[in-house]
């Protein structure tokens, strides 16, 4: 049965392109298989094994057995599974095109290493963790380099044949902020230095009203010219003071929020009481609300754009690959 049937359409574009290299913190993907167990497609002169699929739809089952909260999840998991083999397809197919595009595209060794490196940081894992855990599944890091560089060789197919072709003009720009003007108008905020008198939970009356008076003299010698830091530094300890950055409204307790933004820049307030216990605050800086000119969005737009038209001419390309492509799946 010849299938060109492109599924999945409903999947993120990131997700249908391809495996994304840093999921091999989590997974390594294992190859063809020595044994051929049963075959669920065949792509050109290549095979797909159904210990090939289970294999790399794993971690992805498991994500979904823990997530999805029906009664129906055998038939969930079948559904995703047949949309992951039409993935699995569609990657098979990118490599098979790039391997046939000459040596321009393929990544070096200096390259491959760098993407290698960068992955273990961004996964917070050290090399010799990491090649325990790959011993203990049985792979290598040669393994897993192997397909770094197979993915960066379908990555840069796709940016040539699909991305590298895609066109973003002032002209489509200018419309899109016309007519998304409200996703650009810039919210009121202010930027606020704070000094807390923590006060605990089982404090009593008269120890809470003496942190209380201790508050309002430092708010008393800051607004006399006192330095914040030599008042900081005289509490030995017990006064915590941070640039907590810029906040918008109902990001926190309404009587903070009243205060910090009936402040001007370098306005200090009132001593203000919470749970927590006695803050002040001093207005730093200001940003005021209104849209935010097109200057300041326009490569933020731009990007927007070319997402959707990357999506819309990879649907089309891999569509156009698929058709002139020999494809059977077997997957019952």
């Amino acid at each position: 049965m010849k299938q060109n049937n492109q599924g999945g359409t409903d999947v993120p574009i990131f997700t249908r392109i391809l495996l994304t290299v840093c999921a091999l913190a989590l997974f390594i993907p294992t190859g063809h298989a020595d044994v051929v167990d049963r075959i669920v497609a065949v792509v050109n002169d290549e095979i797909i094994t159904m210990t090939e699929l289970d294999a790399a739809f794993a971690p992805y089952a498991r994500s979904i057995e823990g997530q999805y909260k029906g009664t129906d999840i055998d038939r969930v998991l079948k559904q995703q599974k047949t949309l992951f083999l039409q993935q699995m397809i569609n990657n098979l197919l990118i490599e098979q095109m790039a391997e046939k595009a000459g040596p321009g595209i393929k990544a070096g060794p200096a390259e491959v290493d760098a993407v290698f490196n960068d992955m273990l940081k961004k996964n917070n894992i050290t090399l010799a963790e990491y090649q325990k855990r790959l011993a203990e599944e049985g792979q290598s890091i040669e393994t897993v380099k192997k397909e770094i560089a197979s993915q960066m060789l379908r990555m840069r197919l796709l940016r040539r044949e699909v991305q590298g072709k895609i066109v973003v003009t002032d002209e489509e720009i200018g419309r899109y902020y016309d007519q998304h003007r409200e996703e650009y108008e810039g919210k009121e905020a202010v930027r606020i230095f704070q000094i807390l008198l923590a006060v605990p939970p089982a404090t009593d009356a008269a120890a809470r009203r003496k942190i209380a008076e201790q508050a309002q003299d430092i708010r008393r010698r800051i607004a006399a010219g006192e330095s914040p830091e030599a008042v900081i530094a005289s509490g030995g300890g017990a006064i915590q003071a941070q640039d907590i950055g810029f906040i918008e409204r109902g990001i926190v307790v309404p009587e903070l929020e009243k205060a910090a933004f009936g402040l001007e820049t370098g306005q200090i307030s009132d001593v203000v009481e919470t749970q927590l216990g006695y803050h002040i605050l001093k207005a730093t800086d200001r940003r005021g609300a209104g849209t935010k000119p097109l200057e300041v969005v326009r490569n933020e737009i731009k990007a927007k754009i070319e997402d959707e038209k990357v999506a819309k001419k990879y649907d089309e390309w891999i569509d156009d690959v698929r058709k002139k492509a020999f494809i059977d799946i077997r997957l019952q």
